[in-house]
């Protein structure tokens, strides 16, 4: 994986806006072989244009803009997981009486539920806004899981390949979705699998098939997992710090499972908060769980430290040793706002995270995915913010 050595260098946390004809094409729910064969041009296309301009951007490590992860509208906020769900067999509708309820029934075990701590917090606000910050429509697992559709990745990862090789980029990255955030989509342990173990074994034997697929094509597999500190702000009754740690540690241990035999050093791991624009004032602190995070057999942690809510936690790193060998992608562009940072701003940031951890272990990212977050327009804008920001850094830092 590379590193600072000299400069500070830059990525991104994943998605990026999709081109208006290829989300329309997603959109169709169903395709003749005419139009998919359609789609897949114009997603090569689309892949190689957009690693291009992340190149020209001024991003190091650029990805595919997750373009092969359906996003059937220009605000699809869960295309980054609910994707998975083309792929994978074993899921169908939720039973009438098998979805999460609103909250958990008095005296029942701990659960996901349909509505959030801070939707009960701020409930004027939700009702007034018609905005709900709650997983997309859940399926359910039917039947023993499998990684069904291999054709998918293969297709991925080959138009990344092409548009790479096109761009001269040395390393790219692929997202995927981590074990516990799958969980956290669906309500799989309620139908087929009747413990949580057996089903997060399960989801850990299917996802290691992709797992496996990006890195073998020689890319770096980007974990995403915003259910590690999110889902804590999700189950009722509402659990102590310690009874939810034991609950991240358990969904942390299957993905350490998934990744075996895959090197760290070919991983990063990204978490969040949440990308719906809300107070976030229910997000567990970073503090809370970062122990639990550097469990995972990784070698890059992205971290949310642009927006207001986190931006502060970067004095974590001073009480907190970051472990030999590894690497912090603070978000220092933010998908929270539309507001594009200041290039000074960016710099601030990045050389206070060099400053707690040392310049060579900081890569500089974004909060989380731009795609369907901000206006395409704003996202070109805030990835140039980015590039300079690194650059003002690295003059700083490398005194130059």
């Amino acid at each position: 994986m590379k590193r600072s050595t000299d400069r500070i260098i830059t990525t991104h946390a994943g998605s990026l806006p999709r081109p208006d004809a290829l989300r329309d094409a997603w959109a169709k729910p169903t395709k003749s072989p005419q139009e998919e064969a359609a789609l897949d041009g114009l997603l090569r296309q689309s892949v190689t244009a957009v690693v291009a301009d992340q190149v020209k951007a001024g991003i190091d490590i650029p990805n595919d803009g997750e373009f092969g992860k359906p996003m059937r509208a220009a605000s699809d906020l869960a295309a980054w997981g609910t994707y998975i769900f083309g792929r994978l067999q074993g899921f169908g509708p939720t039973p009438p009486g098998a979805a999460a309820p609103s909250r958990a029934a008095p005296g029942q075990p701990m659960r996901i539920v349909g509505d959030r701590w801070e939707q009960r917090e701020f409930a004027e606000f939700y009702d007034a806004s018609g905005m709900v910050p709650t997983v997309a429509s859940r399926p359910c697992c039917v039947s023993p899981l499998s990684y069904n559709d291999v054709a998918a990745a293969k297709r991925d990862v080959a138009n990344l390949k092409a548009a790479a090789d096109a761009a001269a980029v040395k390393e790219a990255f692929m997202t995927s979705i981590a074990v516990g955030s799958l969980e956290m989509f669906c309500r799989g342990q309620d139908a087929h699998y009747k413990k949580p173990e057996a089903f997060l074994d399960a989801i850990a034997k299917a996802m290691a098939v992709e797992y496996r697929a990006i890195v073998d094509a020689g890319f770096v597999l980007q974990l995403d997992d915003p259910g590690l500190p999110d889902t804590w702000d999700m189950l009722d009754p509402h659990p102590t710090l310690a009874e939810y740690k034991r609950y991240a540690m358990l969904r942390i241990e299957a993905l350490n499972q998934a990744l075996a035999g895959i090197p760290e050093d070919r991983v990063r791991y990204h978490i969040c908060w949440g990308s719906w624009h809300g107070p976030h004032t229910t997000d567990l602190p970073l503090r809370d769980i970062v122990d639990v995070m550097l469990k995972v057999k990784a070698q890059a942690f992205s971290v949310e430290a642009g927006n207001v809510r986190h931006e502060h936690e970067y004095k974590v790193w001073r009480d907190v040793k970051l472990p030999d060998g590894k690497i912090l992608i603070p978000g220092v562009v933010s998908h929270a706002t539309n507001v594009v940072e200041h290039p000074e701003l960016v710099a601030d940031r990045l050389v206070a995270y060099a400053n707690a951890v040392g310049r060579e272990n900081v890569i500089a990212g974004t909060d989380c995915g731009l795609g369907g977050r901000v206006h395409p327009q704003i996202v070109a804008a805030k990835l140039k913010a980015l590039s300079e920001g690194a650059r003002l850094a690295s003059q700083h830092l490398w005194r130059r």
